[in-house]
């Protein structure tokens, strides 16, 4: 995907981020600490991870700074209402930064922590990307506790069985 404007970027990425809000609100408090295992992200982990990373590494980045991501631990935030706060705190700081762009803005490079340096609009698709991932592994975590998930795109695989057409021909 290529991203040409940034109203065009802005809408997308407000979409991924309903779906991300979708799944977050089925998390309940007692499952913040939950991880598969010892030294591995927590579900609370996850969400400040996902909020830290937009904010930190890719607006700081496009806004001209330098990484400023300082990890997901409890520091940033604690407790359900904090995590959830957090997480939306740092979009809204993200958003202001993004929306300030101009279309122009999307072709000029920036340079990121290991030194390589890419086009805005390219990092903007890593930023929407690696969101993505994170929500893939919060669903992941919350099968394993058996919590009701909400299907990404309004049905489930079985629903969408359901409402296949039927052939002989696959």
């Amino acid at each position: 995907m290529e991203i040409n404007t940034i109203k065009t970027f802005l809408g997308y990425y407000e979409r991924v981020r309903e779906r991300t809000n979708l799944l977050i609100k089925v998390i309940s408090p007692e499952y913040l600490d939950f991880s598969y295992k010892t030294e591995k992200f927590t579900v609370a982990d996850q969400i400040r991870h996902i909020a830290a990373t937009e904010r930190y590494l890719f607006a700081e980045i496009i806004a001209g700074g330098q990484c400023a991501y300082r990890g997901c631990g409890k520091e940033l935030a604690d407790g359900y209402d904090g995590v959830m706060k957090y997480f939306s705190d740092m979009h809204r700081e993200s958003l202001v930064i993004f929306s300030n762009l101009c279309d122009e803005d999307l072709n000029r490079k920036c340079s990121l922590p290991a030194g390589e340096k890419i086009v805005v609009w390219k990092w903007l698709r890593a930023m929407v990307e690696h969101e993505i991932h994170h929500r893939a592994q919060l669903y992941i975590y919350l099968n394993m506790l058996n919590v009701k998930t909400p299907p990404i795109f309004g049905l489930t695989s079985e629903e969408l069985q359901v409402k296949s057409i039927k052939s002989n021909s696959l």
